[in-house]
């Protein structure tokens, strides 16, 4: 294990390797405990840099032999490199092999080679593949890979890695061997391979081009029945970048292999997609909407990485974005695509903006905050975050919209066409799209844009209108500004798109007609806001507009606009954009809560939502022609995350108390209206995972919740009685778990008897069991009751904190997501998350990195809980054996 203070890499100290790898050849003879690995590559210098030894990466290893050219020769180990200098001179070929062994039963870090339930996988991103041979383990050395498995037939029987099964067959002592050649050139970190008891469903597929393919879906076998829905999302998403964007399956098959023991949620390697079963297990009786929605995406992902990640590579892991941030907009409009309606697709954009205003924005508020392309790290598995993935995408999804949907096709063919079969930079795919656009707003700011590359935090933008009776104009300033953040104390303007139009007070939508136009040009269109500060005025406007600014959420910013309380309602009553009439109102849901986290009246008192937002929340539940599934997410308050967000200054339990009590009230004085919506929606039929159908269970189960939290306070029991029945009777996992969440929510005595009944009935299945755990370390906390609820399941026979799934189900529900239960008065969250971080770093310090970053905002919670908050990261810190991962985290945050 890495430990010990490490030094930053520097991306302004990125050098080519001094040689390059053309081909590989790999053997493994598999065994748990001592697993022997034969590397024989093919190597060159590389003339355009000047001559020095060879230094492979390895960790971990026990090495046996090392040969060039067939023969001996010397070489020594410095900290973790093996050290070659008598090599052949000149730039011809040479023949290098090493000979080296393992052992998979003891990685518990889940990176490189590991065993897990008799299964060998492997993880190589970012920097496993040193844990299983010595190697140039960079994204930039692309190599041919020929790989042969042997191992034990009995034990092992299916042997699978990269490209195509080329040989198969027997061997003496009841062994077996299979041999795969990848005919793409690939990093190191995209190889893979899997042995073990596995099952398979299969697909034979043709692609438009003619092709013949074989899709695989691998399984222990038992769960072979869970994969449909995983191959119908592959063949879906093979079918749609076909469609889109033209790219073909350029491989005989198409596997997916899934395990319970991943660090991650999915990875793409070539050909071989290593998947947690979280995101490959479903049937209805076992699997949430959520879950459905979520497969379909992370296949979608990983199958778009063989274009956007595998053909098409990083030079370096500080252009991580160039494939995470392109291919999570890639998995985010195939969703939405899959989607369907217009509405469908706005709920979509909604929930994605929803993850990154809760996730990412406090990311880039916080210690931790860096640029979507970072200057520096210690520890690269700390980067895999919101701001890579999830900003990452906003900065790809503005390149879109600048361009148009036909203009960033054309760009991504001739990203392509330059760049296939290389590694390269975030700026190499910018500049396709600008250049395939010369005439774009894109390629006229292109300099200016690319600070959304360099430049950390999250722009905000003010923007004041001033009508003009007299002259019929409206006039909208808009200025731009970023914070500070780690290392950049000042910032240049971005280049922000911002979709826009006007409403009349009727809520009618104005033509737009710029000053300096001939004419009016429809009722939405985007400026480009590139300085400091741009006013625009619109004419022949006949009346006092209400601004619907930053439409479809158009660019990843904080919007500042003094809306009055009418003219958020008429938006939330009436704009034609599904996101801006949503965010109405949040706006006004936030404003009410901020006031009352600000009174120093009591909580019973201050927390009151007034009647007109009470009228337009009951308007928009009984509205005959908005979805379902959009209704929901209107009637969802502001998470206490988003809450704690707008406060410079925390204190945990008030934002708690605010949030829960508007949560009563809503409950109670709409509470005819949840029934109606209860009896409206509730469906006993046919189960269908589409968004309709999934819309409707999501405003039932939200309608149950609320019914039961009102029986709370009203002693009613007939809802907690139909809820119960519900849980009991219901036909799928969304409407059992909704009426089991809505019973544990309400703290209803009915809940423990149905969480005992629903472990009874799925305590066999891991995933469903992942959910127990989650359910109830995520419910609100009533005197304190969470957390020895915890401690308690910690040691439940089911619990095993070595498995990441189950670690996060209870542990990261209680620590990461239930701010209101771990922010507790006396420190005991803390301490328990101290606890758990180091508990983790001694086995998985990815997985303890992850948690660490639990506490990142510490600096902006109040007394007593910043004080104490500060001693559990010190005391983490102070660990002498920690890892580089946890030590990175710990010491920002720290510093902050």
């Amino acid at each position: 294990m890495k430990q010990g203070q490490a030094t930053a890499t520097q991306r302004l100290d990125y050098q080519a390797p001094a040689f390059w790898i053309d081909s590989v050849e790999l053997t493994f003879d598999l065994d748990p405990a001592k697993t022997r690995v034969l590397n024989k590559m093919r190597l060159r210098r590389n003339p355009d840099v000047a001559p020095q030894p060879l230094r492979l990466d390895g960790e971990e290893l026990n090495l046996a032999r090392v040969l060039v050219g067939g023969a001996g020769t010397s070489f020594k180990i410095e900290g973790d490199q093996l050290v070659l200098e008598n090599l052949p001179e000149g730039n011809e070929p040479f023949e290098l092999e090493i000979f080296t062994t393992c052992a998979p039963n003891k990685n518990t870090q889940l990176s490189g080679l590991y065993v897990s339930g008799d299964t060998f996988f492997t993880q190589c991103e970012a920097q496993g593949f040193r844990r299983i041979t010595y190697f140039l383990d960079r994204p930039d050395v692309m190599a041919s890979y020929q790989v042969l498995l042997r191992a034990d037939k009995a034990q092992y029987p299916v042997l699978l890695s990269n490209g195509n099964l080329v040989e198969s067959g027997d061997l003496p002592d009841g062994r077996h061997f299979a041999r795969w050649q990848d005919p793409h050139k690939k990093p190191s970190y995209l190889f893979a391979l899997v042995a073990g008891k596995l099952v398979a469903r299969e697909q034979q597929i043709t692609s438009r081009a003619g092709h013949k393919h074989l899709l695989q879906v691998w399984v222990r076998p038992g769960d072979l029945g869970k994969t449909e829905h995983a191959m119908n999302s592959l063949m879906a998403a093979i079918a749609w970048d076909e469609t889109r964007f033209g790219l073909s399956l350029d491989l005989e098959r198409f596997m997916i292999v899934a395990t319970s023991d991943f660090n991650m949620g999915a990875m793409e390697n070539k050909g071989l997609n290593i998947f947690n079963t979280k995101y490959v297990l479903a049937t209805e009786a076992t699997a949430t909407d959520a879950d459905f929605a979520n497969i379909e995406s992370v296949v979608g992902h990983e199958y778009f990485h063989n274009w956007t990640g595998d053909r098409v590579t990083c030079r370096d892991w500080f252009q991580l974005s160039l494939k995470e941030g392109l291919t999570v907009f890639r998995d985010q409009e195939f969703s939405q695509d899959m989607a369907g309606s217009p509405s469908a697709r706005a709920v979509k954009r909604i929930e994605d903006v929803r993850v990154l205003r809760t996730a990412q924005f406090p990311e880039d508020a916080g210690p931790m905050a860096h640029p979507v392309r970072p200057d520096s790290y210690v520890e690269i598995n700390n980067f895999y975050t919101v701001t890579i993935y999830e900003k990452g995408a906003e900065v790809v999804r503005m390149q879109h919209n600048l361009v148009g949907r036909d203009g960033f096709a054309n760009g991504m063919k001739l990203y392509f066409e330059r760049h296939d079969g290389h590694a390269v930079t975030c700026d190499d795919f910018v500049q396709a799209i600008a250049d395939a656009n010369p005439a774009s707003p894109l390629a006229q700011h292109l300099g200016a844009f690319k600070r959304w590359y360099s430049q950390a935090g999250t722009p905000r933008v003010h923007a004041q209108g001033q009508y003009d009776a007299a002259a019929q104009t409206y006039t909208l300033t808009l200025t731009q500004s970023c914070p500070a953040t780690p290392g950049q104390p000042d910032k240049q303007p971005f280049v922000i798109p911002v979709a826009l139009g006007l409403l009349g007070q009727d809520g009618r939508a104005l033509a737009l007609q710029l000053e300096g136009e001939d004419a009016a040009a429809g009722h939405e269109r985007t400026l480009v806001l590139h300085e400091a500060r741009q006013t625009y005025t619109f004419t022949h406007v006949a009346e006092a507009p209400v601004p619907s600014l930053l439409r479809g959420f158009s660019a990843p910013v904080i919007l500042e606009c003094d809306y009055s309380d009418a003219e958020l309602l008429t938006l939330l009553a009436h704009d034609g954009d599904a996101f801006n009439r949503w965010e109405a109102g949040q706006r006004l849901a936030l404003r009410i809560a901020l006031a009352a986290i600000a009174s120093d009246a009591p909580v019973a008192q201050a927390a009151v939502l007034p009647p007109a937002f009470v009228a337009a929340m009951r308007d928009v539940l009984r509205h005959p022609q908005l979805d379902a599934a959009f209704k929901e997410l209107v009637l969802t308050l502001p998470s206490e995350t988003y809450l704690a967000e707008q406060l410079q200054t925390v204190d945990p339990q008030r934002v708690h108390e605010v949030r829960e009590a508007l949560r009563a009230q809503l409950a109670r004085e709409l509470h005819a209206d949840w029934a109606w919506a209860w009896e409206q929606h509730h469906a006993s039929g046919a189960y269908r995972p589409d968004a309709a159908s999934s819309g409707r269970r999501a405003l039932a189960g939200l309608a149950l919740a609320m019914l039961c939290l009102d029986a709370r306070t009203s002693g009613d029991t007939l809802w907690p009685g139909k809820t119960y029945q519900r849980f009991k009777t219901a036909a799928n996992m969304t409407d059992r778990l909704a009426a089991l969440g809505a019973l544990v929510g309400a703290g209803h005595a009915l809940a423990q008897p149905a969480l005992e009944r629903f472990h009874q009935l799925f305590k066999d299945d891991a995933l469903v069991i992942d959910k127990w755990f989650a359910l109830q370390a995520g419910r609100v906390d009533r005197g304190g009751d969470v957390l020895p609820s915890v401690k308690a399941l910690m040691k439940h026979p089911d619990f095993n904190l070595k498995n990441p799934n189950r670690a996060r189900s209870l542990v990261f529900s209680y620590c990461s997501a239930n701010p209101g239960a771990f922010h507790r008065s006396d420190a005991a969250g803390y301490v328990f998350w101290a606890d758990q971080v180091l508990a983790l770093d001694a086995f998985n310090p990815q997985v303890a990195a992850r948690l660490a970053r639990a506490l990142d905002r510490w600096s902006r919670l109040a007394e007593p809980w910043r004080s104490a908050a500060r001693e559990a990261i010190a005391r983490i810190a102070a660990k002498a054996d920690l890892s580089n991962d946890v030590r990175e985290v710990v010491t920002r945050a720290l510093a902050d």
